[in-house]
């Protein structure tokens, strides 16, 4: 059933106003995918943060110009899926490219990061970084490892000085009793 122009000014806009708060739109063929995978897949995203959405060729390749998004028009042909991350570029790869793993069916054609057009081989590679929980969490180690260290350092001088305080204290009763 056709839509209306109005609905697909609606739709315009509505996709404007998502890809342009996006962090990263990640561009998908979804060929062969079926209702219950896809629901899976958009209920993955939305738990992550992302959303995934299925939107007309025309619609997104409007919705990139007046966004000055350059070089998508290659990647728009066939079905298209955007995969669309909001806070984290990281997580929307990660869960597409899980999907990818467990049902082979969506094939990832191109993203947009940061207003940079991106080739899927470098979508695949920000899919294999870790997490920015656990990257946050390997600085805030390595800035607290030097900080271990020094207490230990600090720790094994105070030992020290405490037994020679100790040796001191001890030749003084041998000298009072001797």
């Amino acid at each position: 059933m056709p839509i209306s122009k109005q609905e697909k000014e609606e739709l315009l806009q509505l996709l404007k106003e998502k890809m342009g708060s996006a962090q990263i739109v990640i561009l998908a063929d979804y060929k062969g995918i079926n209702v219950d995978e896809i629901t899976k897949l958009r209920r993955k995203m939305r738990d992550s943060g992302n959303e995934f959405r299925i939107a007309k060729n025309t619609i997104i390749k409007l919705a990139a110009k007046e966004l000055n998004m350059e070089g998508l028009d290659a990647h728009l042909l066939g079905s298209t899926a955007l995969a669309i991350g909001y806070t984290d570029p990281v997580s929307p790869a990660k869960v597409l490219y899980d999907f990818i793993k467990e049902f082979k069916k969506i094939e990832v054609k191109a993203a947009v990061l940061d207003g940079q057009l991106i080739e899927a081989e470098q979508v695949k590679a920000l899919a294999n970084l870790p997490s920015r929980e656990v990257l946050l969490g390997k600085v805030l180690g390595g800035m607290q490892s030097p900080m271990y260290g020094f207490a230990g350092v600090l720790q094994g001088l105070l030992r020290n000085f405490v037994y020679a305080l100790e040796a001191v204290r001890e030749k003084k009763a041998d000298q009072a009793a001797g």
